[in-house]
């Protein structure tokens, strides 16, 4: 038995990262683009024609003829079926909550970085084989599914510190803070990686757990060849995480 293919619709009124996402997405097993929309009104003229092909939506919150999350509600109202990922600019929180409450199956802001998006694509595979394929699940069953399993990671450390996840030093972080805290601009992975004699890939992963743990946030940037790239500056305290008292 072939494995399911998933058509995926992207909204996004900026070339470039349309024409980005959707070459990474025809890379991805498991997943076809099945249509492309710069305007609201194009995405549910798409929609009307082919909505039993669709079963992902990439939506940007800022689009042109669309105020808000509107789009988002009324593709809710008119194709329950859908689910619908927004990738945006929008850091605001309450349009995070407002998505939240639409049923989002998840919140990527831009840039987005390839192993972010790849990450989103396999867990939505995952679920849908796990709902595809059983008539029940238990409780343990769906909080595995839907990736709610706490580790022991996320509770405090007997000495009091916040225990960090694999992969992040707490010498090495130190580093990372103090490079972004002595620059007058944001720093790219790269930049970052030769300040505290790292690989780009190490740096970038110390950058991505500052972003997500709301220490430091990353800004879009276009390189020389027009690529986006994330920038990175500190917008909180890192004092919890590098275990100094306040």
């Amino acid at each position: 038995m072939s494995e399911p293919v998933y058509g995926i619709l992207i909204v996004e009124d900026d070339f470039r990262i349309a024409d980005i996402n959707r070459a990474f997405i025809e890379q991805s097993e498991g997943f076809e683009v099945v249509g492309m929309a710069k305007t609201g009104a194009e995405a549910l003229a798409l929609l009307e024609r082919d909505a039993a092909n669709v079963h992902l939506v990439l939506l940007d919150a800022y689009i042109p003829d669309v105020e808000g999350l509107e789009l988002l509600w009324e593709m809710r109202r008119r194709h329950a079926h859908l689910d619908i990922v927004m990738i945006t600019a929008a850091k605001e929180v309450e349009t995070i909550a407002e998505a939240l409450r639409g049923g989002v199956f998840d919140y990527l802001i831009k840039p987005t970085e390839s192993e972010r998006m790849g990450q989103m694509l396999r867990r939505f595979r995952q679920e849908r084989a796990a709902l595809d394929h059983k008539a029940e699940m238990s409780q343990e069953e769906l909080d595995r599914t839907l990736g709610r399993m706490r580790a022991s990671a996320d509770k405090p450390s007997p000495s009091g510190r916040a225990a960090l996840p694999k992969g992040i030093d707490r010498l090495t972080l130190g580093a990372v803070v103090t490079a972004l805290r002595e620059e007058a601009g944001p720093l790219t992975a790269m930049q970052l990686a030769s300040k505290i004699g790292a690989s780009r890939s190490t740096a970038r992963r110390y950058l991505e757990f500052l972003v997500a743990e709301a220490v430091a946030c990353a800004e879009l940037g276009y390189g020389d060849v027009g690529r986006p790239e994330r920038r990175y500056r500190l917008v909180g305290n890192a004092e919890g995480l590098l275990g100094v008292s306040g």
